[in-house]
This record gives C-alpha cells, structure tokens and sequence, in this order.
C-alpha cells in the first residue's frame, strides 16, 4: 500500500497572507474574515447545519455509535462512547483542480 508524506504546509500566517494578496485587501482584513468563517463554520456544525460550498465542498457532522472495544494492554473490554465529529466532503471544482 502506498503511502504519501505531506512536507507542503501552509500555515494560518501563510493562508492569510495568501487570501489579503489575492483579494486585494489588508492581512488584518484577510484575518478577520478567515477568523469569521472559521467560527461561522464551527457555530454551525453545533447547530446540527451542514454548511455547503458548491463546487468546493461541505463540512457536516459524523457520528459513531458506541461501541465495545479491548484495552489493547490489558486485554479488558472496555465502553467506547458514542461521538459526533466534524467532516469534510470535497466538491467536484475542489477535485478537478487537485486532480489535473
């Protein structure tokens, strides 16, 4: 099975000065509505709302149910509690560009 390594970051710092370049705008400005998304975004998911970018993509909730499981020390079982959890689904524009 292949596995890919990832050296490529970008930061928040970086993302910043990326979005205030392309837009034409102040980092400060560029800061505060990538602050805003992001805390839109969060507020939203805790509002039980899918929150959809067509072409780029949603974030929604995911859930596991509880399940029974073994320490993997101990061997003892033990209760794995039921979660919700944050996702991502790419949308097709996302794909293509990271694709071609």
């Amino acid at each position: 099975m292949a596995t890919t390594t990832h050296t490529n970051k970008m930061n928040k710092a970086e993302l910043i000065a990326k979005m205030a370049f392309n837009a034409g705008v102040s980092k400060d400005i560029a800061a505060k509505t990538l602050d805003a998304f992001m805390d839109t975004v969060i507020q939203a998911l805790r509002d039980k709302q899918e929150v959809q970018l067509v072409g780029f993509g949603s974030f929604y909730i995911g859930s596991r149910s509880a399940v029974m499981a073994r320490n993997p020390k101990t061997g003892e079982p033990i209760q794995v509690p039921a979660t919700n959890f944050p996702k991502f689904k790419a949308g097709k524009l996302l794909k293509d560009a990271v694709t071609a």
